[in-house]
């Protein structure tokens, strides 16, 4: 399947429903803080009963709700939401259904929640182990273990008195069950500390949430465990307000990270090496002061055995030679984390060192960029671009030659350094590069078919150091993206292409604000009764030195430099502002808008609709949304959900250029879709070739069949006009019928057909 989106602008605003999800959240905390801070010697009704409840329920509703708006159902996010249930069902248990007796031997209904709590959680945290500790080296390893059981020897030491209490007296449920609670959060923050102490980002500024939200758990259960020895623990304590409080951290810790994904800009070692090594050197130094600690308190009071294995083992695993630490330390910060590859640190190194060779011969860099990368990020989620990357290195591994070195500079952009080349041999290893690259790769079930932009720096033509040489050919890929060439060999013309491609952007970004852009509007007739229902607004930019300039002068640089989702609302208000005009008018045209896949999976797209609708006072049937059949097939599960809602709003749904796929057309049974627009390479050749015109009779009769219009473009003489009429399409587009024309030009030209409409029958 190609993948020919748009793509639009970076991180949306917040929607009106986002503004309640987070009002929300700051509800559900400060209820838990107002039953910290008010709860007396006792139960209070209101405060630990009614209050409590209905915060830990309102905060399970908006979990389960951001999942189900989240941009991707990852396990870590799912088994959280789970777990946030689990804890509001065990409370809910816990406060409104009788307890056992401290002798019963089966847990109470509330315990197995809160122990169902603790297991979803470990799955969370192991989801984010197997996510940090992927492809790392053993080195990275050795660091976690160490960080782990620092923390967990500590955590036992606090745990130690629970446990001698516990030998002493008869077991039963409610004992046991205070000691496994500890046990599973000293395995819970071993374990995050054993992810925080490799060189991935796994968690972000977020996870404090979550390791704040578990060390108060841990802190309630260790002072739970020491008291139920000894006392009941009555509801409406500070301990009920510990637990409340790290309830409400972990799920605003879910409600965040189901609008993230993970970044691999944030989860790559870093290409220094330094992120790493005060990683790698704190957390060994850590764990040894904490294991050094808990020997000392062992050698003055009584501590479990387990608190002293644990320090011992984390002081053993500490101990590796330091000098053979720093040897794998500085291999790991030359590899790319994800693919093996040599990063940009290590790039740097071998080439500089390669260029300062005394037999330095002629050689080429080549900087490699994949075309419609981000839109496999943006539909199908990072962890598939992921598996794209992992595939498209090893299949650029495969292409090169010995003494040829790959490097991954980050995202999806690499560098070859071809050895003794020649522009002969850098133009060939290009072509084959880009060759191999292009066979299709199915990831998650879908055939995806990428191309690369590849732009050629020659040393010592065009400079004898890396820092110019990646310069050079960094701006010969761009050319060759921008053009659409596949490759380019850097030139001289390369620098002023940089420049032009920055100063239009500049220029845009202003035309945005200044109401440079402007529609024209191109007719859709009906081909039964040679009406008019609609017309289809394409954006032009009039530019204050260069004139009118057409969408492919600047939709490039508005996507690659962030700006489409801005002008895409900057159309939308255009085309509805012109169809409340004609509404006023008398004028009942529908207006059509083309719209990028990016802007389309924005989850603000229909808030945005549905407002602007309101404030002209338009129905939704004013506006018509043109996608791409990409979109539509990508992800359909998301396009299904979007569409729905802009259906229920009563906006139009058409499909763009159809027929230029290459997927299943099961979509158009599951979408709600009301027009088909034939893509003009089948309707230009229909009059000399009979396939051309077969397709288009049978797309025809197959929209129909689904309940839905057909729309002709390119219609460009009356020849085409009339065998689409003949095969009963329902409306034609085209430069036959008219070309895109300005607001006012189209209200002449409408006023002209309605007068020629009257005097025709007049005449006969």
């Amino acid at each position: 399947m190609k993948l020919a989106l748009l793509t639009a602008g970076r991180r949306p605003a917040l929607s009106r429903i986002d503004l309640v999800v987070l009002h929300g959240i700051a509800l559900v905390l400060i209820a838990n803080l107002i039953g910290l801070a008010l709860h007396g010697d006792g139960f209070n009704v209101v405060v630990d009963g009614w209050m409590a409840l209905l915060s830990d329920w309102a905060a399970v509703t908006l979990v389960w709700l951001a999942v189900y708006r989240g941009t991707a159902r990852r396990p870590d996010v799912v088994l959280a939401a789970a777990a946030v249930t689990a804890l509001a069902a065990g409370d809910t248990a816990y406060r409104l259904l009788p307890e056992a007796s401290a002798g019963d031997v089966l847990p109470t209904l509330a315990d197995s929640a809160y122990l169902g709590f603790y297991l979803l959680m470990l799955g969370v945290v192991a989801v984010l182990a197997h996510r940090s500790l992927r492809k790392q080296a053993w080195p990275v390893l050795l660091t976690s273990a160490v960080g782990a059981l620092g923390a967990a020897s500590v955590l036992a030491v606090l745990l130690s008195p629970a446990l001698d209490a516990a030998s002493g007296r008869p077991l039963s449920a409610p004992i046991l069950l205070s000691i496994a609670f500890p046990i599973l959060d000293l395995l819970l923050i071993a374990a995050l500390a054993g992810i925080a102490a490799t060189p991935v980002r796994v968690l972000g500024r977020s996870g404090l949430l979550l390791v704040a939200g578990l060390l108060l758990f841990a802190t309630a259960d260790v002072f739970y465990a020491r008291r139920v020895q000894f006392d009941p623990v009555l509801i409406g304590t500070a301990l009920n307000g510990a637990w409340a409080v790290g309830f409400a951290l972990i799920t605003i810790w879910v409600l965040v990270t189901t609008r993230t994904r993970p970044d691999r800009t944030t989860v790559t070692a870093a290409s220094d090496g330094s992120a790493y090594a005060a990683t790698a050197i704190a957390a060994p130094l850590v764990a040894t002061a904490a294991g050094l600690a808990v020997l000392l308190v062992a050698s003055q009071t009584d501590v479990s055995v387990l608190a002293v294995s644990l320090a011992g083992s984390a002081l053993a695993l500490a101990a590796v030679p330091l000098a053979s630490r720093q040897r794998l330390l500085h291999s790991l910060s030359r590899t790319d984390e994800l693919t093996g590859l040599p990063n940009r640190r290590a790039l740097a190194m071998d080439v500089a060192t390669r260029l300062r060779a005394v037999d330095a011969r002629p050689s080429a860099l080549l900087v490699l960029d994949l075309d419609r990368f981000k839109e496999v990020n943006d539909s199908l989620g990072h962890e598939a671009g992921d598996r794209l990357i992992e595939r498209i290195s090893a299949r650029l591994t495969g292409a090169l030659q010995a003494g040829d070195l790959l490097a991954r500079l980050g995202g999806d952009e690499f560098a070859v350094h071809l050895h003794h080349a020649d522009q002969m041999r850098a133009t060939a290893m290009a072509r084959r590069l880009r060759a191999v690259t292009a066979r299709p790769i199915v990831i998650d079930g879908l055939s995806l078919e990428l191309g690369l932009s590849i732009g050629i720096a020659l040393s010592p033509e065009h400079g004898s150091d890396l820092s110019g040489l990646l310069r050079k050919a960094d701006m010969a890929m761009y050319s060759a993206k921008a053009a659409r060439m596949g490759q380019r060999i850097y030139s001289a013309g390369d620098d002023s292409h940089d420049g032009a491609r920055l100063r239009t952007l500049h220029e845009l970004r202003m035309a945005l604000t200044d109401d440079q852009l402007v529609l024209h509007y191109q007719p859709k007739v009906d081909l039964a009764s040679d009406t008019v229902p609609g017309v289809e607004a394409l954006v032009r930019w009039n530019h204050p030195t260069r004139g009118l300039l057409y969408p492919a002068d600047f939709l490039d640089v508005a996507e690659n430099g962030g700006l489409m989702r801005t002008l895409t609302r900057v159309v939308l208000e255009l085309a509805l502002d012109q169809a409340a005009i004609w509404q006023a008018q008398g004028r009942e045209l529908t207006v059509a808008v083309n719209l990028s896949s990016r802007s389309l999976a924005d989850y603000q797209l229909v808030g945005v609709v549905t407002r602007m609708l309101a404030a002209r006072g338009l129905p939704g049937s004013a506006l018509m949304l043109e996608v791409t059949e990409e979109f539509l097939l990508v992800d359909r599960d998301r396009a299904r959900n979007i569409l729905m809602r802009l259906r229920s709003a009563g906006v139009l749904i058409a499909v763009d250029d159809f027929g230029t796929g290459y997927s299943s057309l099961a979509y158009l049974r599951d979408l709600p879709i009301d027009e088909l627009k034939l893509d003009q390479s089948f309707v230009i050749p229909m009059l000399d070739d009979d396939r051309a015109s077969a397709l288009v009779a049978s797309s025809i009769h197959l929209g129909h069949s689904l309940g839905m219009r057909i729309v002709a473009e390119g219609v460009e003489s009356a020849e085409v006009l009339d065998q689409l009429a003949h095969f009963d399409c329902d409306m034609a587009q085209g430069y036959f019928v008219s070309r895109p024309v300005s607001a006012s030009h189209l209200e002449r030209w409408l006023d002209d057909r309605a007068v020629l409409a009257i005097d025709v029958p007049a005449g006969r």
